[in-house]
């Protein structure tokens, strides 16, 4: 038998569970200036969710083991791996202006929180009473097929991207040297795209029963309103802390520097920013080709030209490298470009 808190849907106890779930690590990271636990905090915060929305059903249907197992395999994971990470480097970077500054830091938390229930949606949704109290379909349909496709695409792409990247970076003395082995020859940021599908994956299972008929009502409309988890995510990584932040800033940082930039610009240019397309045929598409169906928006784009700061006042910073800032400036704008980074960086 169901148990009903607070909410039908599990809303407000889903919410709740995470404000404090994240607030006791916000605890422990501010005090003691501890970077170690906060990506933990947010994988491991799946996981809770799945497991408490799955006890409380009363209702263990194929469907939510296999949407639950899959929401908590994919924070388990990684949760490890940027665990395992942040031990290895010591420090998070992305907290140096904010590590000492109570609300600039809690202002991370309080996204995070927001990053944990939004993405959650499918898997709450599925297992709330309003929706258990209705028969399912067997677990079989050509959604729940087609999800687990997905899935195990993502799951695979996202995991192994990640550990080609820091296997890499382990490597190499040269810190700026560039990653263009395994998936990252065919995506810029294949982890970003595992992620995304992951979550679609997750959401075309926890739809089935609404899309097949068996759920009706309020519940019908809940269960598609959850697409906001996966859209959620893509927006988030596409233009808030993903590409936005790796793509522009991290080539006009290499070409500032010079850190290999000649040899980032044709990877560049034969390399999908994100959808995985074999590079010799990428590298032969046209403009418009690139920025529509690959997703490369003007907004990725570095042109020294425009962007860099090389000749405005800064060419102290970049002694002897004039001719090649000059010849560079004149390459074709086509060449999107960003610094590759891991899960949530």
């Amino acid at each position: 038998m169901a148990v009903h808190v607070l909410d039908d849907y599990y809303l407000a106890i889903t919410l709740l569970i995470t404000i404090g779930y994240q607030l006791f690590f916000f605890a422990i990271a501010f005090s003691l200036k501890f970077d170690k636990l906060t990506d933990f905090a947010g994988g491991t915060n799946f996981v809770v969710l799945a497991i408490i929305t799955l006890a409380f059903s009363g209702h263990h249907h194929a469907r939510q083991i296999v949407t639950s197992l899959f929401i908590m395999i994919w924070g388990a994971r990684l949760s490890a791996f940027l665990l395992f990470r942040i031990i290895k480097t010591g420090k998070d970077d992305r907290f140096d202006d904010k590590r000492d500054h109570f609300f600039k830091f809690l202002g991370f938390w309080i996204f995070q929180m927001f990053w944990v229930w939004t993405v959650s949606l499918p898997v709450t949704v599925l297992n709330s009473p309003n929706v258990t109290q209705y028969p399912q379909p067997d677990f079989g349909t050509g959604r729940d097929i087609a999800g687990v496709v997905l899935w195990s695409i993502g799951i695979i792409m996202e995991s192994v991207s990640d550990v080609q990247k820091y296997l890499f970076k382990v490597k190499q003395s040269d810190k700026s040297a560039i990653c263009d082995k395994g998936f990252f020859n065919w995506s810029r940021h294949p982890n970003y795209f595992g992620e995304i599908i992951i979550q679609f994956g997750i959401y075309m299972i926890a739809v089935s029963p609404a899309a097949n008929g068996y759920v009706r009502g309020q519940a019908y409309k809940a269960l598609y309103a959850t697409i906001l988890g996966p859209f959620f995510l893509t927006i988030l990584l596409m233009f808030v802390s993903g590409l936005t932040l790796q793509e522009r800033p991290g080539a006009k940082k290499r070409y500032e520097k010079n850190n290999h930039w000649e040899k980032y610009s044709r990877y560049l240019n034969r390399t999908s920013i994100l959808i995985p397309f074999p590079p010799q045929i990428y590298s032969k598409l046209p403009t418009i080709i690139k920025r529509t169906i690959f997703l490369e928006f003007p907004i990725y784009v570095f042109d020294p030209a425009k962007h860099s700061d090389v000749g405005k006042g800064q060419s102290g910073a970049e002694e002897g490298n004039g001719g090649n800032k000059n010849r560079d400036s004149r390459q074709s704008r086509d060449q999107l470009v960003g610094e590759n980074s891991s899960s949530r960086n």
